[in-house]
């Protein structure tokens, strides 16, 4: 046998009082997708960094097709062969597709555009990723940008390419373009290393995976091996409890009821086209669509942030539509953002300090001087309900890994009993750990009669949790439909605004 494309032997890598990889081995062979699996803080990400050349590992050997290699940069990583196409991409909005590709090329000046034009349109076609290369990148979709990584990669003559999150930000049709695309690179004899926190993805498109967990790897297993059930105990290190059907449950009256909304986004431009929606008690209506169609509008409207130009937004009879954030709180709107540490907490402060950021107004803090001993108490019982692991009450909560900090933000604002909760991409970045424990503690507020509006990327997530799916798309709702009769190629088509149902709020 041939030797693997990529070897990685023994790595180590130390940061000051967190040892991120020890003594890790990953053997990736051409011809083969081979998914990475961990929780946060495996050590997947300083793993790849070092494949890489982001960062030097402090002990252990790489090899390339039997060739052992030593990266001092990314630019000897990317010349022997490997790219990395990050969750976030690194793509210049003004410049063209073509002018994208160029960047870093060799020839600088002398490159001639309209040449390097028509082979990334050969590229594109060999490999199925359709794309203008003289298209500016802000005219593309979130898809077509993700191709544009791919090409640039493919361009340079990679034969290792390494994804992050590739579907995170796809429709159902995109991601399954995305696995044929894989597959085409793959039996190019390519070898295709994904990330991926979505057991099922992994159970669909890989054909190895390796399981890390605290540094250390814990197993590399063939995908006709395992399972998903498998998969997620080897990466949490404990049985994960999967949530089957979620019990049936008759919502009660409406809790939010929005009409005819309207309203700008941060350049001025119409963000909400008339948005018609409704949440009852303890329902969950899930809001589908990909990132940047007015969803993040949406909920500042709803939470008092963002003013609306048009519309109603009633929670329990009461419009709120210009109301400041302390009346909508007083009304009783829960809010978990999804930037965590900056809409959510302030990262610099305690445990204390942040669960007390809604609450310090109650009299049983005292009515002149707040009674510090008092409020430690109620952080702690709360810390403790909703087992947040962190190093203190007053450690800056900036230091907690990320599931820690959404038990930690969930613990705030599911504390002062909301009668509507507004949950943004709850379990975004999260393990499977971690999500288990967010879906847990949204399902028990909806048997306790909250409305919850749910704003996922992850269609798993909304079929899982959901009583009601609506779609977003360019800031229009292009369909509201139970989840038990929701169809996922709807749901995508709705998503890409391809198709459009009759709404009923």
């Amino acid at each position: 046998m041939s030797a693997p494309l990529v070897e990685m032997r023994g790595i180590r890598k130390v940061f000051p009082g967190v040892v991120a990889n020890d003594n890790v081995n990953l053997t990736v062979r051409a011809g083969e997708i081979h998914a990475l699996l961990g929780e946060n803080g495996a050590g997947k990400s300083t793993l790849m960094s070092i494949l890489t050349g982001l960062y030097r590992p402090d002990a252990g050997e790489i090899y390339i097709e039997g060739r052992k290699v030593n990266f001092r940069s990314p630019r000897d990583a990317i010349e022997a062969g490997i790219g990395m196409v990050h969750q976030h991409f690194r793509l210049v909005s003004p410049f063209t597709v073509t002018e994208n590709v160029a960047l870093g090329l060799k020839g600088g000046l002398r490159l001639n555009l309209n040449r390097l034009a028509v082979e990334i349109a050969e590229v594109s076609r060999k490999y199925g990723l359709q794309v203008d290369p003289q298209a500016r990148i802000w005219q593309l979709s979130v898809g077509e940008q993700q191709r544009v990584e791919i090409i640039k990669l493919l361009y340079r003559k990679a034969r290792v390419l390494i994804l992050d999150e590739p579907t995170a930000v796809l429709t159902p049709q995109e991601a399954r373009d995305l696995y044929s695309t894989l597959k085409k690179m793959a039996a190019e004899g390519c070898a295709v290393i994904f990330i991926t926190h979505k057991l099922q993805e992994v159970m669909e498109a890989a054909d190895s995976i390796t399981i890390l967990r605290g540094g250390k790897t814990v197993a590399t297993v063939k995908k006709e091996e395992t399972d998903e059930k498998e998969l997620a105990r080897m990466m949490v290190g404990r049985d994960v409890i999967w949530q089957g059907e979620k019990p049936k449950r008759s919502p009660g009256d409406t809790v939010l009821q929005i009409k005819g909304l309207r309203a700008l986004n941060d350049k001025g431009l119409p963000a909400l086209k008339g948005i018609e929606l409704s949440v009852a008690s303890g329902e969950i209506l899930g809001i589908a669509g990909v990132a940047g169609n007015g969803q993040r509008e949406l909920v500042e409207v709803i939470a008092g942030l963002r003013p609306c130009l048009e519309g109603t937004v009633t929670v329990g009879g009461e419009n709120l539509g210009q109301c400041d954030p302390c009346r909508v709180i007083q009304c009783g709107v829960g809010f978990v953002p999804e930037d965590r540490l900056g809409m959510g907490l302030v990262p610099n402060l305690g445990a204390v300090d942040n669960l007390l950021l809604k609450e310090y107004r109650d009299p049983r803090w005292g009515r002149v001087l707040m009674d510090r001993r008092a409020a430690r108490r109620w952080a702690y019982e709360l810390v403790e309900r909703f087992q947040v692991k962190m190093a203190g009450l007053d450690a800056p909560v900036k230091l907690m890994s990320g599931g820690n900090l959404q038990r930690l933000l969930l613990a705030r604002e599911i504390s002062g009993h909301p009668r509507l909760l507004l949950a943004v991409y709850p379990s975004r970045g999260l393990d499977v750990g971690a999500t288990e424990t967010v879906h847990r503690l949204l399902l028990e507020q909806r048997a306790a009669g909250t409305a919850i509006l749910l704003i996922s990327e992850d269609l798993e997530e909304l079929f899982r949790l959901a009583d009601r799916i609506a779609v977003m798309y360019e800031g229009e709702i292009m369909g509201v439909v139970p989840t038990e009769e929701a169809d996922l190629e709807d749901i995508g088509l709705m998503m890409a605004g391809a198709k459009k149902m009759e709404v009923s709020a």
